[in-house]
Formats: C-alpha cells, structure tokens, sequence
C-alpha cells in the first residue's frame, strides 16, 4: 500500500458510518505527513549507521562509544522498518485549545520539527492511557485505532466534555476495545499497546525505587504491565537506561517467554534480558523436581543458601607455618607473616576462585622481593616459582580451585560437613538432606548452586584469563624478538624501525583479536531492576537468586497470591521484607479484562473453596458461550468442530499428556498453561490434577486459559 496515494482506512461495511470523511478527514492527512517522515526517517537513520559502520572503530571509550551508537541505531531502523502507519495508537484532543496530539510507538518529527507522534512512554502521552471520565485530565476527547494489515479496520472514540462529542462516530465508547478483547488468539502474545487500561497504565508508570508489588487474578493484565513497565523504565528512568544498568525480565517457563517473546522487540526495546530462573545457573535445563516434598521444604528455605559461605570458608585456610622455596639460584623463605600478606591481597567480596589469582600473583611478588639474586631476570625467577611443586602443593590446600558442583553435591554426600556449615539443622533433616548421587540436580538445589557459583565465580573464567595472559605474554616476546631482528638488520640504526623500540607501538602490534575470548555472563547480573512474573511462586531460596544480582533492590514484582501452587498464606509485604526487600509499594489490577464471565462464574467456585479470600477480578464482558462439560471421548469431536468453524485462533489441552499437538491445539500441564490464553481450553479429567491447594489451584488456572470457550471432560 503507498499511504500517500491510499486511504488508510480500511473499514467493514458495518461500520461504514465511520468512514465519513467528515470522521476522518483530519487523521487522513495526518498519516501522510507520517508516512513522508517515515520514509524520510528510515533514510536517515540508514545512512547515519551505514557512516557510522564504516568509520575508524577507535580505541577504548571511543569505541564502546561507537558501538552503543551503532546498536541504538540498528534498533531504531529494526523498530522503524518493522511499522509503517500502524506506529500510531492513537490520538487525543485537549480540552483547553482543542489541539489533537497522536500517540505512537515511538517518536517522530517532519523535516520542520513539528512533531507528528510523541513517544507513549513520554509524560505527554500520559493522558492518552490514563484518562477516565471520573478523571479526564484535561482531555475533551480521545481516540484508539485498531489496524490490520497495516490499514485501520477500526476505531473508537471516548469523549470527556459536551465538546468532545463533536466529530465523532463511536458514541459506545468501548465498542473496538471490547471487540478486541474476544479476538482470536495466536501462539504469541498479540499487541496491546493501543488498548492499554487505566489501571494498568498507572502502573507502567510508577517509579522504579525499591519493589513494586502488582497483585492481579487472572486476565488483569499482569504481564502486559509487566513488559511494557519494563519499556518505560528503560526509556524513562536515566538510572535505567543505556550505560547505566540492565534491565532483567524473569518468567516461569520457556512456553510463556515464547508466547511474549515479540512483545518487548514491539515496543522498541531489545536491550532487556528475559530467563527463567533455571536459565541462571548451567545445570537448571536438565533438573528434576524435587521428589521428597520435606527436602524440597528445607531448600526452599533462604537459611541453607547461607551455608554456602561456611562451605567456601573451609578452604580458605592461611597456612600458620612457614616454608623454605627453592629457586634455580638461592632459597627463600616464606613465613607465616608472608602468607597473610599474600592472603590480604583479595578484598572483600572478590569470588574465591577470582581471588586465588590474586592472592598467587602476591605470593610471586613477595618471593621475588625477597630474593637475593638482583642480577636474575624477573621471567626467568617466575617460570622458576611456577615450577616448584613443593610450592604449588602449599599453594593448593591453602586455596583450591573449586567447582560449585562439587562444592554443593559434598553438602549432600558428607554429613559431617553440612553439619559444620549448617549447624541449625537437626540430625534427622541432615538425614534427610543426604543422598547417593551428588550431582543429581533438582530444581530445589538451583538456588544453592547459584550462591556456590556466584560466591565462587566460574573456575574456567580463571583458567580462560590465565590462558589469555599466557597467549599475550608469548605474542608479545615473539613481537620482542622480530622487532630486536629488524632493528638488527637496519643499517644506520635509525627511523621507521628504530620507532619499533617504544612500548605502546608494540603494544598496538600484539593482535588480540586471535586470542581465547573472555565471553561474560550476560545473566550473572548486575542489573538495574529486576521484573519478575508469576512471583508468587518463588520460594525464598529462589529470590536470593535475584537479590544477588540485583544490588539497588529496585524491583517490579508481579504475581496472584491465589495462584501459587504451593500456597500464600501471608500477605506480599510479609514475604518479601522476610527475604530481604524493603521499600515495597502494592498495587492491585481487579479487572478481568481476558476472561468471559461465563468462565469465571465456575472458577471462583474452584478456588474459594480452597481459598475463601482469593483475589477474583470481575470480567467486564460475556462471551454468549457457556462452558461445555462432557465425556473425554468427545475430545477429537470438539476440537475437530471448533477447528472447522475457526480459520484463525489457538486452542489448548490441559492435562492429557498422550495428546499430541499441531500447529493450533498445543498441549500442556496446568503448571506450564500458566500466563498462557488461549481462544478454546479443554480440560481433561481436572480432579486428577491434585488434591488441596495445589490441586485447586491448577484447576484455576487452567479454567482461567480461556478467552471465548472453556469445555471441560471427565473420564467419568
């Protein structure tokens, strides 16, 4: 479609009354003046990059400089290149001087500076989301576009005066938003931006200090404030934004981080990192469940992660006599006195493994001072250190290098030693604790292994960082040596190959780019802020994985107390300041905005039975359809009949794990369905998902999946 010589307006006959151009003359010559600058912006934004690649790299600051400009323009051309009119949500009228203003994805200004669509992150925009007719904040009017394929197939409009009537042909208000509400689902989270609530948008824009609570039931829209919370922090907060911290999103399974993988790219934003709190440590992908539910208690507590500090300590031991070291070329002794030196070489807080380097590198200097030989090169009296044995032994049960596998899996096999480092524990819960096979990971040592890890730090790091020096080290003798050539074989001894001589041109001879890479862990944190979805089932060993890469505390926390599988019986506040937050803020989302009423009439039943006060939103529409219950033979025939009537959404079996699943229909567990929706849901025997809480629960959720059509089968 050329926008320039096409209506952007591509309306069903049944709303033809909007297409009066009386309606829609002013957006009209609004998109074509988008669309030019569009164009004229993805020009722009093409031949600043393409500049930009083909410039000099340069060297430290300078470069990294360049490289964050190039990545920010790549990202704007990908967001640029992705819309076309669709950039535009909306727009409002004020009330004061009647000026409309349109909202989009992101900025955009013409060749003159007017601007065309301010960014729905920026203060302007505010008004846009959070208006209600209780509180119209200074707007006569506001209108929504639904766009399809690129054209407008749908628009409403909202007004808050007498004169924001004028002009408008949507006087039900809520009549494309509610329409949008029962459309058909895909196997990705479909956008929502232009349709984002009041509620929702308060909480978007709340600040980022300390923890912000979203407590919601189903279909409140959790995760939409979520993600898009996670857009605006990075775009509004200057301690959020680029060079200053990332921004780290965690959800509860890979099905759920698939489903809204594309709604953060959406919106712009590419520089957040989304995991799953197995994603954090290496052995997570390949963990079982926890099979005995009292060990899985005793780990989910965040007093064993504890232990892990006594563990590390007790190889950390500072010989207490001294030794005699042999070199090539005299004796050295090393006293206790020399030890402790050495060992006050790694400050507080460096990892263990991490500091074992350093405290060896002190322990050569010191025995390098010490020795009488002045005439000895300092290489050749290293190499000679390197090779004592006597001296390396020493070294090695002074301070060893350790695995955090082997460190956790000896808690779980030596008694003894868990005894010593987690002295609150009875015998019997020693007992407990113990078992064959130390490395058989559960999800329930994750948070362990986390704290082994990050209190140790990764022992390939150091080795790969010993490996790097050693290659630079060798680079830079071999370049020592052509240069001492050349300057040999020069004839007057002076100029160009003289020149060779100076330390930081032989420096820029040595080609890093050759040697072992140094790849950082890009989940192992620091980050700036931390949002974590379906909260409300970690555990408290589970949130020492986060606090531990979260050091500003600045968290948003979004969960359903009603949806832990394992029970909530305290309040957020309760929980969150017992594993070490402080400032906490609560919000509430009551509204149900994905469900039909005809659903949730069944499923409040399921869980105030379990619990009496669960948070249950109240739906704002009926779907007409009410839930269907059955036999399970009549599986195939309602998916069979419901697929032949819909050529367009998704449908979901819960809970019959022999069910294979096609392109439409996925199957799942009740646990894996959560933050999920799908158009049909299918329950498949629900009473066999479990007894008390957990039972309920699952049931819940699962019933809550649904957007237009819930059917339930028993097998009896």
């Amino acid at each position: 479609m050329n926008p320039l010589t096409t209506s952007a307006f591509d309306l069903p006959d049944h709303l033809a009354v909007k297409a009066d151009p009386a309606l829609i003359a002013g957006d009209e010559q609004h998109f074509a003046a988008i669309a030019r600058s569009l164009e004229q912006a993805i020009a722009d934004v093409s031949d600043r990059l393409d500049a930009l690649r083909k410039a000099p790299g340069g060297k430290g600051r300078e470069a990294l400089d360049r490289d964050l400009e190039i990545h920010r323009l790549a990202a704007r051309l990908r967001t640029l290149r992705r819309y076309g009119l669709d950039l535009c949500l909306g727009h409002m009228v004020s009330a004061d001087d009647h000026e409309s203003a349109y909202i989009g994805r992101l900025g955009l200004t013409d060749s003159e500076g007017r601007r065309l669509l301010i960014d729905w992150r920026s203060p302007a925009a505010e008004p846009f989301f959070g208006a209600t007719h209780a509180n119209p904040m200074g707007l006569a009017s506001r209108r929504r576009y639904r766009w399809t394929r690129g054209r407008v197939s749908d628009y409403w409009d909202e007004v808050f005066t007498s004169e924001g009537l004028v002009g408008h042909a949507a006087l039900d208000d809520q009549s494309a938003f509610i329409a949008s509400l029962g459309s058909s689902r895909s196997p990705r989270m479909r956008d929502v931006l232009g349709t984002i609530q009041a509620d929702q948008d308060a909480i978007i824009r709340a600040g980022s200090a300390g923890a912000l609570v979203v407590d919601g039931g189903p279909g409140t829209g959790k995760t939409v404030v979520a993600l898009h919370r996670s857009a605006y922090l990075l775009y509004s907060d200057p301690r959020l934004g680029h060079r200053r911290g990332d921004v780290l999103f965690v959800g509860p399974h890979q099905p759920y981080l698939a489903y809204v993988s594309d709604v953060l790219p959406s919106l712009g934003e590419e520089g957040v990192q989304t995991c799953t709190l197995r994603d954090l440590v290496a052995e997570g992908a390949a963990a079982a469940v926890e099979s005995d539910p009292d060990v899985a208690r005793l780990k989910a507590s965040a007093e064993l992660v504890k232990a892990i500090e006594p563990a590390v300590r007790f190889y950390e031991n500072r010989p207490t006599k001294g030794m005699t070291v042999t070199t090539h070329w005299s004796d050295v002794w090393l006293s206790p006195e020399d030890w402790a030196e050495a060992f006050d070489a790694a400050e507080p807080g460096i990892p263990h493994n991490d500091a074992r380097d350093l405290i060896w590198e002190e322990l050569l200097r010191i025995l390098a001072d010490k020795h009488d030989q002045d005439d000895v090169a300092p290489d050749l009296l290293r190499r000679s250190l390197l090779r004592d044995r006597e001296l390396l032994t020493a070294f090695n049960r002074a301070w060893p290098l350790i695995e955090a596998a082997d460190l956790v899996g000896d808690l779980w096999t030596v008694p003894a030693y868990l005894r010593m480092c987690a002295p609150w524990l009875s015998p019997d819960e020693i007992r407990k604790l113990q078992r064959e096979e130390p490395q058989a990971w559960t999800v329930s040592d994750l948070p362990l292994l986390d704290a082994a890890r990050q209190r140790l730090g990764d022992p390939e790091t150091s080795r790969r960082k010993r490996q790097r020096e050693a290659a630079l080290a060798a680079q830079r003798e071999r370049m020592t040596q052509v240069i001492e050539n050349l300057i040999e074989a020069d004839d007057d001894g002076e100029g160009l190959v003289t020149q060779l001589r100076r330390a930081d041109l032989q420096r820029n001879l040595v080609d890093e780019s050759e040697l072992p890479a140094l790849d950082p862990d890009r989940l192992a944190g620091p980050f700036a802020h931390i949002v974590v979805d379906e909260a409300q089932e970690l555990t408290d060993a589970e949130w020492q994985m986060l606090l531990l890469r979260c050091p500003s505390r600045s968290f948003t926390i979004v969960g359903d107390r009603a949806q832990a599988r394992h029970g909530f019986t305290e309040s957020w506040r309760e929980r969150l300041e017992r594993v070490g937050l402080d400032r906490i803020t609560l919000a509430s989302l009551s509204i149900n905005y994905r469900t039909p009423e005809e659903i949730m009439a069944e499923a409040e039943p399921v869980i105030r039975a379990a619990l009496p006060d669960a948070n249950v939103p109240t739906s704002i529409r009926g779907s007409g359809v009410p839930v269907v219950h059955g036999p399970v033979s009549d599986l195939g025939s309602i998916l069979d009949t419901w697929l032949a009537a819909h050529a367009d959404g998704t449908a979901c079996v819960i809970g019959d794990p022999t069910f294979r699943e096609t392109s439409r229909v996925r199957s799942l567990t009740p646990e894996l369905s959560k933050g999920l929706e799908f158009d049909l849901v299918v329950l498949v025997d629900p009473e066999k998902f479990g007894e008390g809480i957990e039972g309920a629960v699952d049931r819940y959720v699962a019933m809550t999946r649904a957007t237009e059509r819930l059917v339930v089968l028993t097998s009896s």
